[in-house]
């Protein structure tokens, strides 16, 4: 008996493997049912790349997938921690310059004053210094567009006066006692960002050295400061490292070996892709023999407790403050053709008794932001009392003294926020700005007589001849602020002492300002008198 095949039978497997070579080389099948259409991705195609590639084909408006991409990897991101992030070409070169330490411009700090650019200083060698840019000047043209009194925001300035190294900007200045508008052709150049604020001697004995960031340019910064106070005789140190949110690693990690022995651990890192690997102390540290006091607070994080951290593990100095902000992780950046970069966290950093002082994340970015709020409102700022720590985080330093991980660096000398002299009258004219405005508007129709002082002593000395709180009590009334004479003699002090600090700025930046507001800041005055008297079960002297 013959069987007959059926040509159906014989081509069904055929067609059957030709479907699905296909459907493994295109990734998505689209199937018509009753007028639906439903996606297929084969099992082994990425997911994602299949659900945008249906969208772009699909949806029924027109879409970019660029866009759709830009969009969908911060939300990747944002379900891993909160310090994964992704930055767009547009950004990556705004948020990377107070890192690498310069940006390209005209090299001038300014002020947006009655919705005029005001001038406060000219960067020193910067190219507005150069041709003639001083402080003082309100820039009313750049490249012949009007930018005083129009509204422009400060980015929109900042993005006009910013350029290529090289390329030059004309603008339009009306100085004072001077007929008309002056005009400048500027070129634009590599302008330096600073990330040690100040340095100078409190005492005959005492440095103060303060960081708000650590950049490519912070280690350097801080030895010149360094070598500087240790030849004017510095023997006690005091780091303010308050508000300061980190930065790069390494400056943190070569600062801190400046003051411990060889062979001392300062911090590791350890991931699951990447291995501990340890970060230890060299021989050659300039303050081997410095009293050190470090100052935090909740602002305090990431390359600020790695310093707070190895100092305070190694029982080398003293940490006084508030806890600091928690933050533990260590991104990796990885840059993408189109300019854009992915900071991916890697690992973690560990202080040399083991701990991480990484805060909790597990509940997600809003609830990891809101514990400083949280803090405050428990009262932590105000009372060490009110911090609770887990027993099972304890940890216990070589000299014998205990310490906690699991959110931040704990002080050994806790100091509350400080609210002396905060009254509603203080309030309403710190809220207007009128303190800053009035500072401004004095050193703008005093600079004459304040252009021949060069230090902070000499502006304190001079201005405590004058009648400036009067005078501010007075501008505050014209600005509709009423006068109380009860709350003014409780803010009497902070007030006068904040508005000879902001000229003293106007004057001579950072070094006429801090040690005119230092002596009304609470935290700094009590780690002068630890540091002086020798207070504190760990301020040590180096330990052999």
């Amino acid at each position: 008996m013959r069987f007959r095949i059926k040509p159906s039978s014989t081509f069904l497997p055929l067609i059957l493997t030709i479907v699905l070579i296909l459907g493994m080389l295109i990734g998505v099948k689209l199937v018509d049912h009753g007028g639906s259409r439903s996606m297929f991705v084969y099992p082994k195609t990425d997911k994602l790349s299949g659900v945008i590639n249906f969208i772009e084909m699909e949806y029924v408006d027109s879409v970019s997938r660029e866009k759709l991409v830009e969009k969908t990897i911060p939300l990747l991101l944002k379900n891993l921690d909160p310090h994964s992030v992704y930055i767009p070409a547009k950004d990556l070169q705004r948020i990377n310059e107070p890192l690498e330490g310069n940006f390209e411009g005209i090299g001038i700090q300014f002020n947006m004053l009655n919705d005029t650019v005001v001038v406060i200083q000219t960067i020193s060698g910067g190219p507005s210094e150069k041709i003639g840019i001083m402080p003082g000047d309100r820039i009313v043209t750049i490249n012949d567009t009007i930018v005083a009194g129009v509204g422009l925001p400060d980015q929109e300035i900042v993005s006009r006066l910013r350029g290529i190294r090289g390329t030059k900007v004309m603008v339009g200045v009306k100085r004072q006692h001077i007929q008309g508008i002056m005009e400048f052709e500027i070129t634009r150049d590599r302008i330096p960002l600073y990330s040690v604020d100040v340095s100078y001697m409190i005492d005959d004995e005492t440095g103060y050295i303060k960081i708000s960031q650590f950049s490519r340019t912070t280690f350097r910064e801080y030895m010149e400061a360094a070598e500087k106070l240790n030849a004017m005789g510095m023997k006690r140190l005091i780091l303010d490292l308050r508000g300061n949110g980190g930065g790069y690693m390494d400056p943190a990690t070569s600062i801190a070996d400046q003051f411990l022995d060889e062979g001392k651990l300062i911090v590791y890192t350890e991931g699951r892709a990447n291995p501990r690997s340890d970060v230890i102390a060299t021989s050659r540290g300039i303050n081997l023999d410095t009293e050190l006091l470090i100052m935090i607070d909740e602002w305090s994080a990431s390359a600020s407790e790695i310093i707070a951290g190895a100092i305070q593990d190694n029982d080398r100095g003293l940490v006084v403050g508030r806890r600091s902000f928690g933050k533990g992780l260590v991104q990796h950046p990885t840059m993408f053709s189109d300019g854009s970069a992915l900071r991916l966290t890697v690992a973690r950093y560990y202080t040399p008794t083991g701990r991480s002082i990484q805060k909790p994340y597990e509940a997600g970015p809003d609830e990891y932001y809101h514990d400083l709020d949280r803090r405050f409102l428990n009262g932590e700022l105000d009372e060490a009392d009110s911090i609770r720590f887990n027993d099972s985080l304890k940890y216990v330093t070589p000299g014998g003294n205990i310490v906690y991980g699991g959110g931040g660096i704990m002080p050994d000398v806790f100091i509350p926020r400080d609210t002396a002299g905060l009254t509603d009258y203080y309030s309403q004219v710190v809220r207007r700005g009128l303190v800053y405005r009035f500072a401004f508007n004095y050193s703008d129709n005093n600079r004459s007589a304040l252009a021949g002082f060069d230090n902070a002593a000499e502006i304190d000395q001079y201005l405590d001849r004058q009648n400036l709180l009067g005078s501010f009590i007075e501008f505050a009334e014209s600005e509709g602020i009423r006068r109380n004479d009860d709350q003014i003699g409780k803010s009497r002090e902070i007030i006068h002492t904040q508005i000879k600090a902001y000229i003293a700025r106007n004057i001579i930046d950072n070094e006429g300002f801090y040690p005119i507001i230092g002596k009304i800041d609470e935290a700094l005055q009590k780690s002068i008198y630890l540091i002086s008297e020798g207070t504190g079960h760990r301020l040590t002297q180096r330990q052999q």
